[in-house]
């Protein structure tokens, strides 16, 4: 009887401590796994209404969850896709953008205006030579296409002006080196060359005509490996991560402070694990979420960006931490606290913290503090230049060019927009213009705020 009660003791110590390594400081509010769907990569998108949607791709779609009720979340809609392992998607204005590595898949184009009801598909977009993407970043009111054949059949980065949601158009490509997936900073394209282990720096000032600026060795040898990058609020180092099996690929940290000098700070893994490979990478102010492959999705606080110390944790895959391509593919935070997981084998995991986690910057990354409308450049112009503004919050937008007598001559933009810096590329000669003066107004309203400002611009023919 003595034996019984040790080996009971024993086996609910182990238990307790399995339950332990699955989550720590966190706790789950909904999984959903669908039976037949293998799942990849997520977003997430936050409606004018303030309702919280996630983006889940799996392999015949994608699937539109309301995450909105912690106790009602449930799946609303989907969209047929072509049969890939691989889909990804970023939002912009009321529109989600989805691709995959399935050949003929394209661009989708998605309206999310009628959720929770449904969503549309408006158009599935290409352009001459493009039929597929592996990844798609999003920074402002552009996207770039990663892999693929978005920038030829290198497979480089190609980017892509929607200030039109609906009618996107192709500017410049990279395409000098593979690019698996890239993160850009106000002009700045940081892109992971996962073939050779390098992460190359692209100027994209001039989003017609991209210079590559250096690159280095992110992996110590040329082999399949970085993966994707992300950085902490500062912006003086940069995090990336190595999608590589032997051994374990971990996440990096570089202090890029000098360009010319680009130095190796220190790696992490997980507590107490060292076999799953990390994969993808996002921040939120001082704290990341990792997507780390078998280990589930991981929280980090990076307050110290040189040394990240790990907070919180949830596995989606607790029955292995092996050094296989299994368990948690990509992850996102909304600025409500809800985190969202897709999980290859297991769907969505919807998981809160026990503690608040620094409130972020809006989903596309941007600094704005404020509204602001810049001075075209240049000026005077024939016929494009470039308008700047910036934008507080999610909010009604209004961009207008009118006459020195007043009367409006073109209507750019008409329609919600999220909160960020913004660009757009006004070419007189589309709307048959002269030489002369014109005024362009910028218009904003939402909820607690209206906003209007005007400025003066040269068309010289």
């Amino acid at each position: 009887m003595k034996k019984l009660l040790i080996i009971s003791f024993l086996i609910l110590c182990s238990s307790y401590s399995y339950s332990q390594l699955a989550n720590q400081n966190t706790y789950l509010l909904k999984n959903i796994d669908v039976a037949g769907r293998s799942y990849s990569a997520l977003w997430g998108y936050t409606a004018p209404d303030g309702r919280e949607y996630a983006i889940l791709g799996y392999n015949r779609g994608t699937s539109f969850i309301d995450i909105t009720d912690s106790a009602n979340i449930r799946e609303v809609d989907t969209l047929s896709g072509l049969t890939s392992s691989w889909r990804e998607m970023k939002t912009y204005s009321h529109y989600a953008y989805i691709v995959s590595e399935a050949t003929n898949s394209k661009l989708q184009i998605v309206d999310l205006q009628y959720l929770p009801d449904s969503v549309s598909l408006v158009a599935t977009w290409s352009y001459a030579g493009y039929t597929k993407t592996h990844s798609i970043s999003q920074s402002g009111n552009y996207l770039y296409l990663n892999g693929g054949n978005a920038a030829s059949s290198v497979g480089g980065v190609a980017v892509v002006d929607v200030s039109n949601p609906v009618s996107p158009v192709k500017m410049g490509e990279w395409n000098t080196e593979y690019v698996h997936d890239c993160r850009v900073q106000n002009d700045t394209i940081w892109a992971a060359n996962v073939y050779t282990g390098k992460m190359s720096i692209i100027n994209a000032s001039n989003k017609s005509s991209l210079q590559f600026v250096r690159n280095w060795q992110a992996y110590p040898q040329s082999a399949v490996s970085t993966h994707n990058c992300a950085f902490p609020v500062t912006r003086d180092y940069i995090y990336t991560t190595n999608e590589v099996s032997s051994p374990a690929g971990k996440l990096n940290v570089w202090d890029i402070r000098d360009l010319n000098n680009i130095t190796f700070v220190r790696d992490w893994q997980p507590t107490g694990i060292t076999t799953a490979i990390v994969h993808n990478i996002e921040t939120y102010g001082n704290y990341a979420v990792i997507a780390h492959y078998t280990a589930g999705i991981r929280i980090l606080n990076i307050s110290n960006p040189s040394n990240p110390v790990e907070v919180a944790w949830y596995d989606t895959y607790p029955s292995s931490n092996s050094t296989n391509f299994s368990g948690c593919w990509g992850v996102y935070k909304f600025s409500s606290g809800k985190i969202i997981g897709s999980d290859i084998s297991n769907g969505l995991f919807v998981i809160k913290t026990n503690f608040i986690m620094t409130e972020i910057p809006e989903e596309n990354n941007s600094n704005a503090k404020d509204y602001k409308l810049n001075q075209n450049f240049p000026n005077p112009f024939n016929p494009v230049t470039n308008i700047k503004f910036s934008l507080k919050e999610n909010s009604k937008v209004s961009l207008k060019i009118y006459s020195i007598q007043g009367k409006e001559v073109a209507d750019i933009i008409n329609d919600r927009r999220d909160g960020g810096d913004y660009e757009i590329n006004f070419d007189a000669g589309k709307y048959n213009l002269n030489s002369g003066v014109y005024f362009y107004t910028l218009n904003v309203n939402n909820r607690s705020n209206s906003f209007s400002e005007t400025k003066k611009m040269i068309l010289t023919k």
